[in-house]
């Protein structure tokens, strides 16, 4: 859809702020901006306008975060500067600047000693190749799954990074220099494993680093909405009994957070996360 094309979807609450019809329904700008954008209608919309500066920025972030530059304004302003990455916990940021490619997916950086990591992909931009390499570049590509590859590749090349995928998904990264087998753990570099867990894609992966933190790509996610953990059943390409399946083993593992590639990420109590877990393969 050209520019010119673009329109006010009439779904928007009425003000400065809106998004066009070009939107694509990936969920990314309501996943940053969940008070104020929600899905509506096949697409995106924001639901009020922002009320206060905390607003402001959410709908910035959105903004930001978009694939398809569907966020938008009435009024021209100036962008303010340094919202992405963004971070969300200490030294674990969300890239931002998402890519079509990978329908919108979220992508994340983690700052470590033993060296960085890039999990999934952005867009591959100038202002984030800086960020990352003013912070000691990326040692590590951890792709979740053949969905969000997006420019791995390009982060890769010019980092000299490491890349995994499962051996499942590895036809949509032929690049990747490292194949997590099977179903078993494996561990990639102390406190960072990575989790086959089949079934939104046959070589779905989550990475889990730290004991902390749950790296998830599509296969579990945070759902504002409901204030829960959320699996996407209309989205499971490859097998929902699987699906259900992997998620119940990943109940022996503790995680505070879940970062995920398409829906919410959220930190709740280890044990809290693991009680909704549960319950969420209970329900499926």
């Amino acid at each position: 859809m050209s520019r010119s094309q673009r329109r006010r979807h009439p779904a928007n609450a009425a003000g400065d702020w809106f998004i066009d019809t070009a939107c694509i329904d990936c969920g990314a700008s309501s996943n940053v901006a969940p008070g104020l954008i929600a899905r509506r209608e096949g697409q995106s919309v924001f639901t009020r306008q922002p009320a206060d500066p905390a607003d402001e920025e959410a709908a910035w972030r959105a903004r930001l975060v978009c694939p398809t530059a569907s966020v938008r304004t009435v009024t021209s302003r100036k962008v303010p500067p340094g919202l992405y990455p963004h971070e969300l916990a200490p030294g674990v940021y969300r890239c931002g600047y998402n890519s079509r490619k990978s329908f919108g997916a979220h992508a994340y950086f983690v700052m470590r000693p033993g060296g960085n990591l890039l999990i999934d992909s952005p867009r591959y931009m100038r202002l984030l190749v800086d960020f990352m390499a003013e912070r000691g570049g990326i040692a590590d590509v951890l792709l979740t799954h053949r969905d969000d590859v997006a420019d791995a590749d390009r982060y890769a090349a010019h980092y000299g990074a490491r890349v995994w995928i499962h051996e499942h998904d590895a036809d949509a990264a032929p690049y990747a220099s490292h194949l997590v087998h099977g179903r078993e753990p494996a561990e990639i570099c102390p406190e960072l494993v990575a989790l086959p867990v089949p079934g939104h894609t046959r070589g779905s992966v989550c990475y889990w680093l730290e004991q902390r933190y749950l790296f998830t790509g599509d296969s579990l996610a945070w759902s504002f909405p409901r204030e829960d953990l959320t699996a996407f059943r209309d989205a499971c390409w490859y097998s929902w009994s699987e699906q259900r399946k992997s998620l119940a083993e990943l109940e022996r593992y503790d995680f505070e957070w879940v970062l995920a590639g398409h829906g919410g990420s959220a930190s709740r109590p280890s044990a809290e996360m693991r009680q909704r877990l549960r319950a969420l393969v209970a329900r499926m």
